[in-house]
């Protein structure tokens, strides 16, 4: 498997020491970047061959990890299709082209997979689990927030896509959260948003959200998303008359009510790698496992997250962000 990662910064070099990790795997890994700097960066960190653009590749390639800002995926991915390659793309956070690549994927029969890494995450899939096993409508307070400019602090704000209104930081939040939050509750039908600006930060666009959700199986949601709060946040509760789980982000933080004791006792939720740099809450197991299951679709296995679900979640952003509205 020849594989191109197209995009040299924080996620394509993640996406690259992860490939090359993988054990039981033939990989073949090239980088693409048209900052110089970037290409000659990582090919001295990770002694791989890296182009500027994807046409000075001289080998056949097989998939593409697009890995670029959001803005510039829709192209990127229909000219990687284009070439044949099976595609796998951080998230978009625009819906740029969709129906064009959905379409161009199906007739060239190429993968188009999104990345959506919570669905990876055990604790995801254990509050998933006991939520569905107790059947009954819940209510769940989330909040998910951390200082803007502490995200990449070693980058200039304003030369990141978050800065952007069209990709920006609170959006990126909805759009990692939303899925799994569809996924464990259940189709969002409605959205009640109250919308601010806490910061004096050169933003073009509200910094703070605060967003009921009401699920069509009676579940409701509180979801408070920020890029204000200056220590990273990712703080979960679940409740009904039955059922309370606490969660802070981390796996090791996942705790529930023992129904006989009363008492909240630690759910062991899998493997926890952390990255030196990144924050308490990036799991690097998960974004392993995700790069699995892309191999395992390509192979046959059916797609966790599609770009016809993106669409969907998209949608209740912009509804969120009042993009449909004009506010």
């Amino acid at each position: 498997m020849k594989v191109c990662v197209i995009g040299l910064g924080s996620m394509g070099k993640r996406r690259i020491k992860l490939l090359l990790q993988m054990a039981g795997t033939e990989l073949t890994v090239v980088g693409i970047d048209n900052n110089e700097d970037r290409v000659k960066g990582a090919a001295e960190q990770y002694g791989i061959r890296c182009y500027s653009q994807i046409a000075d590749v001289g080998e056949k390639l097989d998939c593409a990890f697009v890995c670029t800002s959001p803005q510039h995926h829709a192209e990127i991915i229909r000219d990687c299709l284009e070439r044949g390659l099976h595609i796998f793309s951080e998230i978009n956070l625009i819906s740029d082209m969709y129906d064009e690549n959905i379409q161009l994927a199906r007739q060239n029969g190429r993968i188009l997979f999104l990345s959506s890494t919570p669905l990876y995450k055990e604790e995801m899939r254990i509050v998933n689990d006991r939520v569905k096993q107790n059947g009954k409508p819940c209510v769940y307070q989330y909040h998910v927030g951390q200082y803007l400019p502490d995200w990449h602090p070693w980058d200039n704000l304003s030369d990141f896509f978050v800065s952007k209104k069209g990709t920006n930081g609170c959006r990126e939040i909805f759009a990692i959260e939303l899925p799994w939050l569809w996924e464990t509750f259940g189709k969002i039908e409605k959205v009640t948003v109250i919308r601010t600006k806490l910061t004096d930060l050169p933003l073009g666009f509200p910094d703070t959200y605060l967003v009921l959700l009401e699920h069509e199986n009676g579940v409701i949601g509180n979801l408070t998303v920020d890029v204000v709060c200056r220590k990273a946040v990712r703080k979960l509760e679940i409740f009904n008359e039955d059922i309370l789980i606490r969660w802070d982000g981390t796996p090791d933080s996942l705790y529930e009510r023992n129904e006989e004791s009363g008492v909240l006792e630690q759910v062991p939720a899998g493997q926890y790698i952390h990255e030196k740099g990144y924050g308490d809450f990036i799991n690097e197991y998960a974004y392993m496992e995700e790069i699995r299951d892309f191999f395992e679709t390509i192979k046959g296995k059916e797609l966790l997250y599609s770009f016809e679900k993106d669409k969907k979640i998209l949608e209740i952003i912009d509804e969120i962000e009042g993009v449909k509205d004009g506010t």
